[in-house]
């Protein structure tokens, strides 16, 4: 095994609050970017689909393309990260999302916008798997509730200002949706240059052998699944040979992936560390938040303005009760986790009120009430904040400094897995349930609705409300506040289930060392071990 070597010039292993949140600065600018770029867009994919012609299955995958391909690579950067220097690939990684931001904006067709996605969830693969280990590097665990508010302030800013940038961009008829992508161009630039500034770590290298079969079996085996679920009832039934051929193919390549990774020696997903009861648990809880938050909800701005008939910017500033709920959770519990060290209490309460909220939200249609919707979209809010950031707290507690980018990497690829999951299942679940309200609207109407309606007569397509007559305008509203209802429905199990798993987690102390403290206290615990030559010398 290589010596692991530190430059003359590294840093010290502390680092005074000062210190900590100037090379914060350019972390939480590059987590800025990586929320505005699904953020900024949500309001806007109604009229981005509707402007392109596309089908309701596009619009699924517009935002599926992304999440999958962040899902895909988060494991390849965690491995990067073993190899270089970690400022440098969370720089290129901001450089990707500046090209797939560029080619969103210029895009004529779903193909090309499909496609810039997907480069722009490459870069958002290297935020995701590098943001949280660098944070665990210069931060003890027991201080980590003080900046985890910080972030959540970031994360409340990006999630709220996003979709109300959005609208407004869309709104403006000299401006239109194409500046949801350039938007973030400046912002992306600003966070490299903040980062060659302020963050300073030094580059820790080991031979490592990056598992390339491993990733593209789990890849290939991922996206067969996905084909399936997002085309499954739209393109061919659900009972048919593409379905057996996508379904039988995509579990036989992840069994694969599982024999690869278990006989490398540097897998993608280290399947050793499952041996930790807390990885194991917080990773099955994150996925499981990730297939009920992420796939239920980013279907809201679609519910905003097509069952409710809303603009695009009042549709972003529906979604405020929701994001305030979060960012003020997260706040308060991150300073009591701080200041008590006590952390599996706010896990529980937030998969308890994160499963009510989505219970809740189970309960809408095309004729609730504002007031109503804010109380359910603050109550998972609130869940949601107390639940999702303390699951990596309690992750990265119990491993040793040096797997602390294995096991950040496998929750944030576990959780991302869920939410592309989720959003496909969720959306083809839309799609139906859409197609199939439509046509019993139609039924009862006599036909009727249907004239003049032009872009409704399509039940897979996503419906321009404006352009409506009355009686059609009705039957499709009613159709997709009835189908995203079903969504919240289809959602709650699986936080019930996450609450299972946090239920089990055991707390542990948390601990009040950062990552590289440990990992240099780790590694003189390593040099003063005996060999195989021999016992140690003493030390005088």
């Amino acid at each position: 095994m290589t010596a692991v070597q530190a430059p003359d010039d590294a840093p010290p292993t502390s680092m005074d609050n000062k210190q900590i949140l100037q090379a914060m600065s350019g972390l939480m600018a590059g987590m800025f970017v990586a929320i505005l770029a699904g953020t900024v867009v949500s309001n806007a994919l109604p009229t981005i689909i509707a402007d392109l012609g596309a089908s309701q299955s596009s619009y699924t995958w517009v935002v599926t393309a992304e999440l999958l391909a962040m899902t895909a690579t988060v494991p390849l950067w965690g491995k990067l990260s073993d190899l270089f220097n970690k400022k440098l690939l969370l720089q290129l990684s901001l450089f990707m999302f500046v090209i797939g931001s560029l080619l969103a904006g210029f895009s004529h067709d779903t193909t090309l916008l499909i496609f810039s996605r997907v480069v722009q969830g490459i870069g958002a693969g290297g935020l995701t798997a590098l943001a949280q280990v660098v944070m665990a590097a210069v931060i003890p665990p027991r201080e980590l509730g003080k900046y985890s508010g910080i972030f959540g302030a970031v994360f409340a800013v990006g999630t709220v200002a996003g979709p109300l940038i959005g609208g407004v961009l869309v709104d403006t008829d000299w401006l239109g949706w194409r500046w949801c992508f350039f938007i973030g161009v400046p912002f992306a630039l600003l966070a490299i240059f903040l980062l060659q500034r302020t963050l300073k770590l030094p580059t820790v290298k080991r031979q490592v052998k990056i598992d390339w079969l491993g990733a593209f079996l789990i890849v290939a085996g991922v996206c067969a699944l996905l084909i399936w679920v997002s085309l499954a009832g739209n393109q061919f039934d659900w009972a048919s040979w593409q379905t057996a051929a996508l379904v039988i193919g995509g579990v036989l390549l992840l069994a694969l992936a599982v024999l690869v990774e278990a006989r490398t020696d540097e897998p993608v997903i280290p399947l050793d560390i499952f041996k930790n009861r807390t990885v194991t648990l917080t990773t099955v809880a994150s996925l499981l938040v990730g297939v009920a938050m992420f796939g239920g909800t980013v279907f809201l701005s679609q519910y905003f303005q097509v069952s409710l008939g809303k603009s695009p910017t009042i549709a972003g500033l529906m979604s405020l009760p929701m994001i305030l709920g979060l960012l003020v959770s997260s706040t308060v519990a991150g300073q009591l986790i701080s200041r008590t060290g006590k952390w599996k209490s706010y896990l529980v309460a937030g998969a308890v009120i994160m499963t009510a909220g989505l219970a809740l939200l189970s309960l809408i249609d095309a004729d609730t009430h504002f007031g109503l919707l804010s109380v359910y979209m603050a109550v998972l809010g609130v869940g949601v904040g107390m639940l999702m950031q303390n699951l990596v707290l309690a992750a990265q507690n119990d491993v040793p400094a040096a797997e602390l980018g294995a096991a950040t990497s496998v929750l944030s690829f576990f959780r991302s897995m869920g939410g592309t999951i989720g959003t496909s299942v969720l959306g083809a679940i839309l799609a139906n349930r859409v197609a199939s309200e439509m046509t019993k609207g139609l039924e009862k109407a006599g036909g009727a609705g249907a004239a003049g309606g032009g872009s409704g007569g399509d039940a897979h397509s996503v419906p321009d409300i404006s352009t409506l007559p009355a009686p059609m305008r009705e039957i499709v509203q009613h159709a997709y506040g009835v189908a995203t209802a079903d969504l919240f429905l289809v959602a709650t199990p699986f936080a019930l289930l996450a609450l299972v798993a946090v239920v089990f987690i055991k707390e542990k102390p948390l601990k009040t060392t950062s990552g590289m403290e440990r990992l240099a206290e780790e590694a003189a615990e390593a040099a003063a071990a005996p060999t195989d030559k021999g016992p140690a010398a003493p030390v005088a």
